[in-house]
């Protein structure tokens, strides 16, 4: 629950739920909803419901995660539980996004929660895990239904991000910095939204229109050069579903993004922020790619982890996505490690491990799997961002010819 919670607090979380409804997923009349979220987050969650159903949702349903019984599960269950996943929900899940049901996601949960649990467990875990989600993910990544994902301070969170502050100074600040980088500030959050994504959708333009084949970075402990997608397309903020609702994925966002050719990626690059990965800490991660493919790959912190996490399946040592993030991006600017990847990832340039998003493809009416992947829109089980800009990182363009387009310099915007 929020401690001490305020009037202002009160309205401002009020706020966020009707943004995630009508801004983060323009939730349609007679729509169903699922929610997961955070056994902490109930307060946001009664929020989004209320809102969901004045938007006219038929059903909202949830369900809640809990920190605790997940670390009894790594701390007590027999070995062979870690290679068992709720298929049923799973699936059932699938059936419903298939079906037009929309899906919610609140992040917030213990980002380190699982740093002192066996590394291989973790690893079958998250693979039972993955395989389970696979056709809800394949639903949410060609945007066959609208989605999004905001976040809810909870204490666990609060504490690891500001643990110098009490616990509940530090649950304030995140909340301060939470409804500031999610736009609620203002006194019309909606138009504050619509003004943002057209900014982003200007920037998508561009770059739809300059038609890179690669795009290099270059800066301390990176030299890469990440191919493009056949036919790719840029994206960034508000984006339309195959049933033509527009919605917004993440909240916050500032980040333009799209499908990399997933044999086409060359050089090494380093990260430039940990990556929290299911209660997990990997830290200063370096790797070297050929053809497309990871082939070593280094972290000071957590390097077990990234080397199971990429031994998933084919497609886990090659990249899905790669997306652009000015280090001047609001959320930069907060100079805060969020430990969470919905907004570290927005604070930064940033490259995904795993599946591609095939709704950053023009002309895929009809082209199956197998065609999606000729063009270079990599299949896996996972997707896995972290974050690889920063003041010191430089980015060019690259043409079909070998013409090279300067596009940041310092992180920053030169196009």
């Amino acid at each position: 629950m929020m401690s001490a919670q305020t009037t202002a607090e009160a309205t401002l979380l009020d706020r966020l739920g009707e943004v995630a409804v009508q801004v983060g997923l323009n939730l349609q009349p007679d729509q169903q909803l699922i929610i997961t979220a955070p056994l902490e987050a109930v307060p946001l969650v009664r929020r989004i419901t209320e809102h969901a159903y004045r938007a006219g949702a038929s059903l909202v349903s949830t369900f809640y995660a809990d920190d605790e019984t997940t670390l009894a599960r790594f701390k007590y269950a027999p070995d062979n539980a870690f290679d068992t996943a709720p298929d049923w929900m799973a699936h059932g899940m699938a059936d419903a996004f298939r079906s037009g049901t929309a899906r919610m996601a609140i992040t917030g949960g213990n980002p380190t929660l699982l740093s002192g649990q066996d590394p291989a467990k973790i690893s079958r875990a998250n693979r039972a895990s993955s395989a389970a989600n696979r056709p809800a993910m394949e639903v949410i990544t060609s945007f066959a239904t609208n989605w999004n994902i905001v976040a809810y301070a909870t204490p666990a969170w609060a504490q690891q991000v500001f643990p110098d502050l009490s616990p509940e100074e530090a649950q304030a600040k995140l909340w301060e910095a939470i409804f500031q980088a999610s736009r609620v500030m203002t006194a019309d959050p909606v138009t504050a939204w619509r003004d943002h994504n057209a900014t982003l959708h200007a920037k998508a333009k561009m770059l739809n229109d300059l038609r890179f084949d690669a795009l290099h970075f270059t800066g301390p402990g990176t030299n890469l050069t990440v191919g493009l997608a056949d036919g790719h397309a840029w994206a960034g903020g508000s984006e339309r579903t195959t049933k033509g609702i527009e919605c917004n994925p993440n909240i916050p966002t500032e980040e333009v993004f799209t499908t990399p050719h997933c044999r086409r990626v060359y050089g090494h690059v380093r990260s430039t922020k940990p990556l929290f990965h299911q209660g997990s800490l990997i830290d200063d991660i370096q790797v070297r790619f050929e053809d497309g493919k990871i082939v070593e790959a280094h972290a000071a912190k957590g390097e077990n982890v990234l080397k199971r996490i990429l031994d998933t399946d084919d497609g886990a040592a090659r990249l899905g996505e790669v997306a652009l993030v000015p280090h001047s991006s609001p959320i930069s600017q907060t100079g805060i490690l969020f430990r969470n990847t919905l907004f570290d990832e927005n604070a930064s340039s940033h490259i995904a491990l795993g599946q591609a998003y095939t709704k950053c493809l023009f002309d895929t009416e009809g082209q199956d799997a197998a065609a999606l992947n000729a063009r270079g829109a990599n299949e896996s089980l996972i997707h896995i961002d972290w974050m690889i800009g920063s003041d010191k990182i430089d980015l060019d363009g690259l043409d079909p010819s070998g013409g090279r387009t300067p596009l940041m310099r310092q992180g920053e915007w030169v196009q």
